[in-house]
């Protein structure tokens, strides 16, 4: 069957289209706070103290998120998020517009606070929007559609803090920015709305269960399941390492030395957008079936050694070629993970387990972003990337000998 065919489904098609539309906007507004903050304290410890803001109220709501998307309603939990974020979005607008005398008395504190409530909101949306897909298809169909779930999803991640840069760059701020993550998500929340699909309840032994076995169930499905453990932690101490597109900001500023009213900042932020959508348009063809495994852990690997040589570029276009190139990768790595996680998990379990996933890896890129600011400040910008990029490799040699299982797994 073509992966093409399970898009008639118009169910899944406003999924797929809702799913783009939200993701696509989340992950634009953290590459627009990332230039806002920037621009405002010029110091890249602050680019690393954002993605610990989300990070906290992501992590600690995730244990309970998936209980919770295994037992209500999903749809109606990824609408109610889908609206908080856009008013998220919209007091960051207003913030940045007709209040902005608050950021000249407290700082950057009223933006860390938005952040904070959108690590929330994300924290439950991931587990509930995760899951949800798997009761629009048969069974069937299920292997093309995860395949196009995750695309979709990675797509948005990367285009994202693309458009999101450009946009800072074209109109010189973040206000228009963060009045299109607005729009945009509302759009999301429309096509959301319009499918469907009905609450599958939970058997009832699960509803009897306390919130606590439930939560343990979940992990340990996942870390009885070496397939799934492996995939998991391979990508979350690649992304928590590999930390280079966190520091774009910081490398424009300082190793690359473009000018902050020009549009080279927002073609920077354009490139991993780059590789990711080529990577997207051969994947959704030729979906990675045999020799899933090993295209995983290449794949990984390529995300590593793209991160060092953006390090130690000095040029403009060849940083954008490596930049391309760890979207490249990271697709390919996005994509077999996600076709992994729904097709080794059964649907009562695809909460807690999405909800696994989203602390190994959703939690991990702001705790990745920490990390990078962290290390930045004290190792230096240059070494501190090269120095994630080389931990990658590291962890992909560790995946490859430890997890056999992983390494021989075909789909």
């Amino acid at each position: 069957m073509s992966a093409f065919e399970v898009l008639r489904i118009s169910d899944f098609r406003n999924y797929i289209l809702a799913r783009i539309l939200v993701n696509f906007s989340i992950s634009m507004l953290g590459r627009v706070v990332s230039w806002q903050v920037y621009d405002i304290t010029h110091d890249k410890y602050y680019l690393g103290l954002i993605g610990l803001a989300e990070f906290v109220p992501y992590f600690l709501i995730s244990f309970f998120a998936g209980h919770l998307a295994d037992i209500f309603d999903r749809k109606k939990i990824a609408l109610a998020c889908e609206f908080g974020f856009a008013l998220c979005a919209l007091c960051l607008y207003f913030l940045s517009t007709r209040f902005s005398v608050a950021l000249l008395h407290y700082g950057i504190i009223p933006i860390f606070i938005i952040i904070s409530l959108t690590g929330l909101i994300r924290g439950l949306l991931s587990p509930a929007q995760s899951a949800f897909a798997s009761q629009l298809i048969p069974e069937d169909k299920f292997v093309s559609a995860a395949t196009w779930s995750n695309v979709a999803w990675h797509v948005a991640s990367i285009g994202g803090p693309a458009v999101g840069g450009l946009l800072y760059s074209f109109s010189k701020g973040p206000n228009s920015s963060y009045f299109a993550v607005t729009l945009l998500t509302l759009t999301g929340f429309f096509f959301l709305l319009s499918i469907k699909s009905r609450h599958i309840a939970p058997k009832e032994e699960e509803q009897k269960e306390s919130v606590s076995d439930s939560i343990q169930k979940g992990f340990v499905f996942v870390f009885g399941n070496q397939i799934l453990v492996g995939a998991l932690a391979l990508d979350m101490f690649a992304v928590l390492f590999g930390g280079a597109v966190a520091m774009i900001p910081a490398f424009a500023d300082e190793v690359l030395h473009l000018d902050p009213n020009g549009l080279g900042r927002g073609f920077l932020s354009a490139a991993p957008a780059i590789g990711a959508l080529v990577m997207s348009a051969i994947v959704t063809y030729y979906p990675p079936r045999k020799k899933a495994g090993v295209i995983l852990l290449f794949a990984v690997a390529g995300f590593g050694i793209c991160t060092i040589l953006f390090a130690i570029s000095g040029s403009f276009w060849f940083s954008m070629l490596m930049l391309a190139g760890t979207g490249f990768f990271d697709n390919i790595s996005m994509v077999v993970r996600g076709t992994i996680i729904p097709l080794f998990t059964p649907n009562e379990m695809r909460g807690r387990v999405s909800s696994v996933n989203g602390i190994f890896i959703g939690s991990s890129n702001e705790l990745g972003a920490y990390e990078s600011g962290l290390a930045a400040r004290y190792m230096g910008l240059v070494p501190s990337v090269v120095f994630g990029g080389v931990m990658t490799l590291l962890v992909v040699g560790t995946a490859w000998y430890r997890a056999p299982k992983l390494r021989k797994l075909d789909l």
